[in-house]
């Protein structure tokens, strides 16, 4: 079973079998793709579009000879741009693709990108280490002079920098940030040691990711929540909304601390990388942490450490849901899934402030990782220039803004077939004032 934030919680309280959501089905998403849907109330909503619900009857004893007429069909909705450019606005994108032909693959995609965006700069790879330990040095010496009401300018940056050693942790576990493995595998523990996330068993739950994208509970990352763990328990289904609703962007903690850390969750030819990766996590917290306390105190601790991390998670948790959560991108069972389509038209690019994609450096930049990991972080921009140029019109594309952020966190929740999401508060209205609450004081501009 894929280790999700959901089934974090889950495994915290106690497993249960997954099954899907009861059928919700509404008639606009029995008409037309289930990749598009109408939501009610803060959902989606369609304009332009009308269903013929009269029924015609004939008298048993009337006969009507009618003469066929060839009518020009109107488009589906998917099919339809002005009907896309209506729900990208609905939900705080820029652009939301068309949907990608069947007959397109995977390597079909990846055979159109450029050689060069493939190659492996040592220069370029190390530039990255310095941007990274300079601006998170930038910000320890930001946290100690800033006076206390600065201080969350200087969590943030710090939090920010120490979320660009997690990307270059992220390339070396992708094999993409040196010629030499020895030196991918030393880098990528140490970047990931002040996060003390262990290096290789976020590499093994990772790679699973990359392959099976938005596939129902193969996907290692965040998926939708499924009615029956929803129903489980009263006390589940109340952590449930707040982790995917007010503490969404935190909700990465659940994912590192379940799914990480358990020898059971990994293959017998894994177990000794994980234990070396988990040894070097414990001695960073047996010796860091006792540093850190005897210099500064258990103050210091908080400054120096916890808020800087805690920053880190709020990084993890919005690039993984704003890179692979929509309304109107859908998950699917293995049966139904298509690589291509998950990885290009199912993967989000989103721009976000130019400081904060130079310290991350440019893991934003997402569709192209996606369509190859295997290409470095200084080479995303260039792939994904030419995905545009080749593909641009299925690329879903967005910049950061409150929308879009309000729509993840307030409708993408129950896995529904038809609809791919149903929020919380039509499943539970009467347990969903946390969800309620979030409408209205979340600003909607996008």
């Amino acid at each position: 079973m894929a280790c999700t934030p959901a089934n974090s919680l889950l495994q915290l309280k106690g497993s249960s079998q997954q099954r899907p959501v009861l059928n919700l089905r509404r008639n606009i998403a029995a008409h037309y793709s289930p990749g598009l849907f109408n939501l009610k109330g803060d959902g989606l909503i369609h304009k332009g579009f009308r269903l013929q619900s009269q029924r015609h009857f004939i008298p048993r004893n009337k006969f009507t000879v009618v003469r066929a007429v060839a009518i020009p069909v109107e488009p589906a909705p998917t099919e339809s741009t002005e009907y896309r450019k209506q729900i990208a606005e609905r939900y705080g994108f820029k652009k939301i693709g068309e949907p990608l032909p069947d007959n397109v693959t995977l390597k079909d995609v990846i055979t159109s990108l450029p050689k060069t965006v493939f190659e492996i700069d040592d220069v370029k790879a190390w530039k990255t280490v310095l941007i990274s330990v300079t601006s998170y040095a930038l910000g320890l010496l930001m946290i100690s002079k800033a006076p206390w009401y600065l201080l969350p300018l200087a969590w943030a940056w710090t939090g920010t920098a120490v979320t660009g050693f997690f990307v270059i942790g992220h390339d070396c576990a992708h094999k993409s940030f040196s010629t030499n493995k020895l030196v991918e595998d030393i880098v990528g523990t140490l970047a990931f040691l002040p996060l003390i996330y262990p290096f290789e068993p976020w590499r093994f739950k990772h790679d699973k990711h990359h392959a099976k994208t938005n596939m129902l509970k193969e996907d290692t990352a965040w998926q939708p929540v499924w009615k029956d763990e929803f129903d489980s328990s009263p006390f589940l289904r109340k952590a449930i909304i707040y982790g995917y609703g007010p503490f969404r962007c935190w909700m990465s903690i659940a994912h590192w601390l379940v799914c990480h850390f358990d020898l059971k969750k990994f293959r017998p030819n894994e177990i000794k990388r994980v234990k070396i990766s988990l040894a070097c996590v414990f001695a960073f917290i047996a010796i860091g942490w006792p540093l850190i306390v005897y210099k500064t105190g258990i103050i210091g601790w908080i400054k120096f450490w916890l808020m800087p991390w805690l920053g880190y998670h709020f990084w993890m948790s919005t690039f993984t849901m704003v890179h692979h959560t929509a309304p109107h991108i859908p998950f699917k069972h293995s049966e139904e899934w298509n690589a291509a389509q998950a990885q290009l038209n199912g993967t989000v690019h989103c721009a976000y402030p130019q400081w904060i994609e130079i310290l991350c450096h440019d893991i934003n930049v997402h569709i192209p990782h996606h369509i190859s990991p295997k290409i470095p972080s200084y080479n995303l921009r260039a792939a994904n220039k030419s995905l545009q140029e080749n593909w641009g019109k299925y690329l879903n594309e967005a910049s950061w803004n409150w929308r879009l952020m309000k729509t993840i966190m307030t409708v993408c929740h129950v896995y529904d077939k038809e609809q791919n999401y149903v929020a919380f508060d039509e499943v539970a209205p009467e347990e969903s004032s946390s969800i309620k609450f979030l409408k209205q004081i979340m600003p909607d501009y996008a």
